[in-house]
């Protein structure tokens, strides 16, 4: 198996950086939903629209991008080039945690009414170290949350560097599939796959070593659309 581009760095730095991004204050423009990603209001004489709420941190949010290069943008032209008909909310927030989105997620499950919902969550509860019993309880209620609600549920999952341990890493990893085998919802193993695990893959990151370039999204999505793809 390749290394992750993690793995490229040492440890110490690396988690450096990763807290200085995943910990930025709230008053950093990061910190704002992504906008400019919810398609316009479909003319389709449907009596439910299909309506794709992306629940996300920094990776969802275009952080460090231009504005309609991330990979949850890419999607909202994707399903318009293959006449699908859905709307797209980008609720994603650079730094969010499970916990976060939990307490987020009511209201946006009121105000969208989404049919399908993608939670792409719990890299920066890694990053800051918190109990991975936590944040499969908190994956695990935003699904069932989701469920209640009349949404498809799609779950996003993402691997972490080694600094915590290899039981910790190995134990993150597998909490993802583990809820989803729970609650029997479609899970993308690993968003950053054909990113992190590339032999070039530090061309692939910007200079934070966290966060992909532009060029990195396309595969980001491909990860995400097999997954997504059968659920439309």
């Amino acid at each position: 198996m390749r290394r992750r581009v993690w793995m490229l760095y040492s440890s110490a730095s690396l988690l450096t950086a990763s807290l200085a991004v995943s910990l930025a204050g709230p008053a950093t423009a990061q910190e704002k939903p992504a906008a400019a990603t919810k398609t316009p209001p479909s003319t389709a004489k449907t009596a439910s629209p299909r309506r794709i709420l992306v629940l996300g941190d920094s990776l969802s949010a275009e952080y460090g991008l231009a504005r309609g290069t991330g990979w949850v943008a890419l999607m909202t032209a994707r399903l318009k080039d293959q006449q699908l008909t859905a709307d797209v909310v980008n609720a994603s927030i650079s730094g969010d945690t499970t916990s976060g989105g939990l307490a987020r997620l009511p209201a946006l499950l009121k105000q969208h009414q989404p049919t399908l919902l993608v939670i792409e969550l719990g890299g920066n509860d890694a990053l800051r170290g918190l109990p991975l019993a936590s944040t499969r309880d908190n994956l695990r209620a935003m699904v069932k949350a989701g469920k209640a609600a009349g949404a498809k549920v799609l779950i996003v999952g993402m691997q972490i560097p080694p600094n915590m341990g290899p039981s910790y890493t190995r134990e993150f990893e597998a909490g993802f599939k583990t809820v989803a085998q729970e609650e029997k919802v479609p899970l993308v193993p690993f968003l950053l796959a054909g990113v992190a695990d590339r032999t070039d893959a530090a061309d692939w990151f910007q200079p934070d070593r966290i966060h992909p370039l532009a060029k990195a999204h396309p595969v980001m999505l491909d990860n995400v659309w097999k997954q997504l793809r059968p659920m439309l």
